[in-house]
């Protein structure tokens, strides 16, 4: 059996923002989509959106739609349709059994309780278990990991080895796909060449890039964008349940983001933002205005290289 991935080669930038919808978009869902949407723009790029919603559980009804809308809301439009991750289990399902076809993966029974009762790194006890017992995860048999990485905003990133070297989950033991498999398929099919996210993924890098050197696919640059944080060690996020976007004050949420990313922005847009707005198509009109004007003022060199900023 081949690889069941279709790996394209594309003729431009292609670059994306994957939320999942465990919630509405908040101001630090803003600067990863912002800066992904500005970063692919100023290069004359597709911008895609992809929503991935692997992980039931954690998501909140409606959620999509509602990130879908304040995107829109904010003059943030993709440029190709929107995927949804969880309509492509069944590539999922066939990249697996490819994998065990290789000899990749393995079965592990192990919980968490053990990995962590053992210094939290997982150690390969299942690798030489005749019997496993069900449920079970599937891990990657890990031969080749990649520990470094070069960021575009921060230069070489190396990460401890024990974590790049571990074998990890792709499969779980209730049954849904990891975040690491699902998001390498994605990305290499959507051919995405360049990754624009927050700085809380830099870590999981090196697994993703293990991957993309097992299915023999070209592997996108990486930006890792500061998080937003309410203070150090707190960034915004729903699990901390940051407020959501304010959908009728676009304008004003940008002009923050954008100068959240160190640009100047003119005296005129922060006037605007505190406008109060009788006509939509005049909003849309200057959020539209805003938006071009940072497109041409982008630049990777005036960037943060902080990995959080307090707001």
């Amino acid at each position: 059996m081949n690889l069941p991935i279709t790996i394209p080669s594309p003729s431009g930038y292609r670059g994306r923002f994957a939320p999942s919808p465990s919630g509405p978009l908040h101001f630090g869902s803003l600067i990863a989509a912002l800066g992904s949407f500005l970063q692919a723009k100023s290069q004359q790029g597709k911008w895609l959106v992809r929503i991935d919603d692997i992980d039931p559980p954690r998501e909140q009804a409606g959620a999509a739609s509602l990130i879908l809308s304040s995107l829109e809301a904010f003059g943030l439009h993709w440029d190709e349709s929107v995927v949804y991750q969880s309509q492509r289990h069944h590539q999922y399902d066939e990249v697996l059994t490819w994998l065990k076809q290789q000899g990749a993966i393995y079965p592990c029974d192990c919980t968490r309780k053990q990995i962590m009762a053992k210094g939290g790194v997982y150690d390969g006890t299942c690798k030489s278990k005749t019997y496993v017992s069900s449920p079970h995860a599937l891990r990657l048999n890990n031969k080749h990991p990649v520990p470094h990485f070069y960021d575009q905003l921060r230069g070489n990133i190396t990460i401890a080895h024990e974590f790049a070297a571990e074998d990890f989950i792709i499969h779980r033991k209730d049954g849904l796909y990891a975040y690491q498999l699902a998001v390498v398929v994605d990305d290499i099919e959507q051919g995405i060449t360049e990754v624009v996210r927050g700085a809380d993924l830099i870590e999981p890098t090196v697994r993703q890039l293990t991957l993309y050197q097992l299915f023999n696919a070209p592997t996108p640059s990486y930006i890792y964008l500061p998080l937003a944080s309410q203070k150090v060690g707190f960034k915004l996020s729903k699990q901390n349940h940051a407020p959501a976007l304010n959908n009728q004050q676009p304008l004003l949420e940008l002009v923050k983001a954008l100068q959240f990313f160190n640009l100047m922005v003119p005296k005129e847009f922060i006037a605007l933002a505190h406008t109060n707005y009788s006509a939509p198509s005049k909003l849309k009109n200057d959020i539209n205005d805003l938006l071009n004007w940072a497109i041409g003022q982008w630049s990777l060199d005036t960037l943060p290289k902080d990995k959080e900023i307090v707001v």
